[in-house]
């Protein structure tokens, strides 16, 4: 990605009272958990944050005046075809969301920002749910982790380590036949059962466009759909109309970018596209008393049934399972961890599936499902 300096004079702390919203993409911009920055469109002093625009554009405004990537109808029928066939045999079906999206600041695209996730959550979880029964549509960030094949992409190690040559061929190398044994089964076992579509994104206007078209199509599911939203999405955007057509030249001196906040798409999401289905969010913190607390604001604002909260420097080991009235923790033992190399999506997954019964048993039993708090808040 090519970097681009901002212009920087007038520093405001983040604070609740200024709109400031903090989060992955944030480090790619240099703004850092100390002092927040919106750099104006226009040369000269930047626009600090709480002058910036009161709050993101609704979802209606946003895909109104933007266009839809050229790929949307042919992901479209891809997943019609999908969702018909597994509800045809009675199977749920989780939309797993990986990765993270970038933010073009030219419409011939050179340069962009981009949040940083390898996608390990999203691949590893999307196996266990296929281990579980679950048929997945997995819409991840291109190039990022994919279920199965992240055992020998993005590793320390090329993948040709693995292999060894001789007079009668290419072979696997002894000391990792096992484990690719039972990696290749799972794989091929998906294969035939067809039950995981792959689809990608790069941006963050693929990235939205193609979760409406999702949930509007996944909501025939009804009940039996879960949504686990674990990409890293960009929380600010370049208008359409606003962006450069051409690359910016670097000769032109300092970069000032003015940048809107991206729609809230829970919002839609539970109310509108996909009402009677089971959403997952997820947040990332690394103050650990907030994380209770900006978990339950996301719950009350958007009426989903749960956030997976985990703090930055202890994701892969501890996460909390967070609801409007309860809150539970997975933990991996430093053994379980470091020396068994458990994954805690193996722990995640299950007790993911248990509440998603649970909602679905309460939706037959009462005639809807549960009772979402929503409010008219952004």
């Amino acid at each position: 990605m090519a970097s681009a300096q901002l212009n920087h004079p007038t520093p405001i702390k983040p604070s609740p009272l200024n709109g400031t919203h903090l989060s992955s993409d944030n480090y790619a911009n240099g703004v850092n958990g100390q002092q927040h920055y919106v750099p104006s469109l226009s040369s000269g002093a930047s626009t600090p944050a709480s002058t910036a625009s009161p709050g993101p554009v609704s979802a209606e405004v946003y895909f109104a005046s933007h266009v839809a990537p050229k790929s949307l109808p042919e992901n479209a029928e891809k997943i019609r075809t999908f969702v018909d066939r597994h509800m045809h045999e009675g199977r749920r079906v989780v939309l797993v969301t990986s990765g993270g999206t970038t933010v073009p600041l030219e419409t011939q695209t050179v340069r962009f920002i981009d949040n940083f996730s390898a996608g390990t959550r999203g691949a590893t979880s999307a196996e266990f749910f296929l281990e579980e029964g679950y048929a997945v549509i997995f819409m991840h960030r291109q190039f990022s982790l994919q279920p199965y094949s992240r055992h020998y992409s993005h590793t320390r190690n090329c993948f040709l380590e693995f292999m060894e040559a001789d007079d009668e061929g290419i072979h696997v190398m002894p000391s990792y036949v096992d484990k690719m044994r039972t990696v290749l089964a799972k794989y091929r076992a998906t294969q035939k059962a067809g039950t995981l579509l792959t689809l990608d994104f790069v941006t963050v206007n693929d990235y939205l466009f193609l979760l409406r078209e999702a949930a509007q199509i996944i909501s025939k599911m009804d009940v039996n759909a879960m949504y686990y939203l674990a990409a890293a999405v960009s929380d600010f955007f370049i208008p359409a109309d606003k962006m450069s057509e051409h690359k910016i030249q670097s000769g032109d001196g300092l970069l000032n970018l003015s940048m809107d906040q991206v729609p809230k798409i829970l919002k839609p999401l539970v109310n509108d596209w996909t009402p009677k289905a089971f959403i997952v969010s997820f947040k990332l913190e690394t103050d650990e008393a907030l994380l209770p607390i900006k978990s339950r604001q996301a719950l009350r604002r958007y009426g989903h049934q749960i956030v997976i909260g985990n703090i930055l420097t202890t994701r892969k080991r501890v996460v909390k399972m967070i609801t409007m009235d309860s809150e539970s923790e997975i933990r991996l033992t430093a053994e379980e961890d470091e020396v068994q190399h458990i994954e805690i999506e193996s722990r995640i997954v299950p007790e993911l599936i248990q509440r998603h019964t649970e909602w679905i048993e309460d939706c037959g039993k009462h005639g809807r499902c549960g009772i979402r708090v929503r409010t008219t808040s952004q």
